[in-house]
């Protein structure tokens, strides 16, 4: 866009924000948002803290909200907006406040510019904060954006809501996939705990030939390589889903001293320390040749005895995580942590091993599926993000 179709949007919008001031909470009232209660697309009044109708009306003579208006943090996570519908009156505080009455500004276009990387870059240049993020608002009035011709808002906007609601299908169908592999366990096996269809019970050692972690190498994270043996940490393992992103890599040398926790296909991986304990996943072959650091333990079945999907689903069953996260809090330590003893002595049901493969050969279809939607999702991501950086760049 040429350089006329730039403007400041104060010039071309009314910017305003939510009363500074902090005024006494009520336990019924109105609610009272703030940066935290921006968040994900939506308002989230579950921690939301709540006013009188005389701090409401006082509030509200200056900063009223109405539907079509941009509400967005000013600190903390900045250029989180979100287009007002709505549902329930409220006041803000410390929320940037956008309003159109200029016929020439399209809403939805000037939300799509706030989520783009020139609002991102102008916003971490103007971060007034220190240790939290902070835009003061004459920033943002101050913020030169592209704006052209109404009719061009609208078919960019149009275009951009399009993708947005394919990649919201896609995430839907890999969210009902998920689904339909608990559907399909609930349906075959019951609820593992309550094990109410009766199958035989065995403790996990009798059914592994292996349980056990590993160890941070030497030298830690400094040590760490681009390429080479995967070191698989917890941030890696996930319920039924194992991240790539912050895979660490370590040398032959280094890999050759943790050579009792070599991970084998068809591994069961278990998070035993931390936030994020008691998640689990199967290792995938391509992260192959790998070691595991000492906050992931392996689980490797004795495969005449039992089915490493239908184990893995029993783990990260609700009701069998619950179990998990009590063990994990019962041992009196700083954090949680699943010792190796609490692992040998979890009690599952056992159903027939036919009953266990048939389940696994459906996830495995299921899975498929989860394949060619999380294809669909990265390019239609792919393009989303391809089209804000041709816009608004």
């Amino acid at each position: 866009m040429s350089k006329r179709d730039k403007v400041r949007l104060g010039d071309v919008c009314d910017v305003r924000d939510g009363t500074h001031e902090s005024p006494e909470y009520v336990f019924s009232g109105y609610p009272l948002i703030t940066s935290k209660n921006v968040t994900k697309g939506f308002i989230d009044i579950d921690n939301v803290n709540y006013i009188s109708e005389e701090d409401y009306k006082k509030i509200n003579l200056r900063s009223y909200v109405s539907d079509g208006d941009i509400i967005m943090p000013m600190i903390g996570t900045i250029g989180n907006p979100i287009i007002v519908n709505k549902t329930f009156d409220f006041a803000i505080k410390n929320v940037a406040l956008i309003k159109f009455s200029n016929s020439n500004v399209l809403n939805k276009y000037i939300f799509y510019i706030f989520k783009s990387n020139i609002f991102t870059k102008y916003s971490h240049k103007e971060n007034r904060g220190g240790t939290q993020k902070f835009i003061s608002l004459n920033n943002i009035r101050n913020f030169i954006i592209p704006l052209p011709p109404i009719e061009i808002q609208t078919q960019i906007a149009h275009i951009l809501d399009t993708i947005t609601n394919l990649i919201f299908l896609r995430k839907k169908q890999l969210l009902e996939l998920d689904n339909l592999i608990k559907s399909v366990f609930y349906d075959m096996f019951g609820d593992p705990v309550r094990n109410e269809k009766g199958w035989e019970i065995k403790k996990l050692k009798d059914i592994t030939s292996k349980i056990g972690s590993g160890a941070t190498p030497l030298g830690g994270e400094r040590n760490y390589q681009e390429e080479g043996i995967s070191l698989i940490r917890s941030m890696n393992v996930h319920n039924n889903l194992f991240l790539f992103e912050n895979l660490a890599h370590i040398s032959d040398s280094q890999a050759s001293l943790l050579d009792n926790v070599i991970v084998n296909e068809d591994d069961i991986l278990l998070n035993i320390t931390g936030a994020s304990v008691a998640r689990s996943c199967i290792v995938p072959v391509n992260v192959l040749p790998a070691r595991v650091n000492q906050h992931v333990s392996i689980i490797r079945l004795m495969s005449d005895n039992a089915n490493n999907i239908y184990i893995n689903n029993v783990l990260t069953n609700l009701s069998f995580q619950k179990i998990l996260l009590n063990l994990a809090n019962s041992n009196g330590a700083t954090r949680e942590a699943l010792t190796k003893k609490q692992i040998e002595e979890l009690i599952l049901p056992i159903p027939p091993l036919l009953h266990q493969k048939q389940f696994a050969t459906i996830v495995d279809k299921i899975e498929d599926q989860k394949i060619i939607a999380k294809k669909g999702l990265e390019e239609s991501q792919h393009l989303f993000d391809s089209l804000m950086s041709q816009y608004f760049n």
